[in-house]
């Protein structure tokens, strides 16, 4: 498996489907997310665990945090709230903090005024309407994991890259005076 740098969390606010959230975590915990999260009324752990078959929260950290203003994020994590806003960035067009929390809506509304206060950037997916939202997280993750993982350039041709290519090699160090006698194997 590839390799991300930084580190994420993500979560919800005002969620009422138990399905929803479950399958949030569930992607998240395949995405190798550091942190899960609830914010308001959302369903408990034990609700989500239908679709939630990974177990996310048994083996990630899980917060639930009464509001907004609750919230205590890690240090230097900046908090991207997921929303089909106009004056947000689209997501194809946003570069991920290398530390952040995504937080989405509920299903039929928008994140809270105080939730949107709290954000440092705020996203949105360029679709023509809402979609659901474990698939919004899942590609707002995927995203991210093109972004900031490991990966290739794409081809300028249709079709998968090219041979791939070895990790550098570095050879033996090279020194402007010639090589010491330690490492020439001589003794001083």
């Amino acid at each position: 498996m590839e390799t991300a740098r930084g580190w994420f969390g993500i979560g919800m606010e005002g969620v009422s489907k138990p399905g929803n959230a479950g399958a949030l975590f569930r992607t998240a915990h395949a995405f190798g997310a550091s942190f899960l999260f609830a914010v308001g009324d959302s369903p408990g752990i034990a609700a989500t665990r239908a679709t939630d078959t990974s177990d996310a929260t048994r083996h990630l950290p899980f917060y639930r945090w009464p509001s907004a203003e609750a919230m205590a994020l890690p240090r230097l994590c900046r908090l991207v709230g997921v929303e089909l806003a106009e004056d947000a960035v689209p997501l194809p067009s946003f570069r991920h903090p290398p530390q952040a929390a995504y937080v989405l809506g509920p299903e039929r509304g928008s994140l809270s005024a105080a939730m949107l206060a709290r954000c440092d950037f705020v996203v949105r997916i360029p679709t023509r309407f809402a979609i659901n939202l474990a698939v919004a997280g899942a590609l707002v993750m995927y995203d991210r994991w093109i972004a900031m993982g490991r990966f290739p350039p794409r081809p300028v041709a249709s079709g998968g890259p090219g041979a791939v290519q070895p990790p550098p090699a570095h050879g033996r160090p090279r020194f402007r005076r010639g090589t010491p006698a330690l490492l020439r194997g001589e003794e001083g």
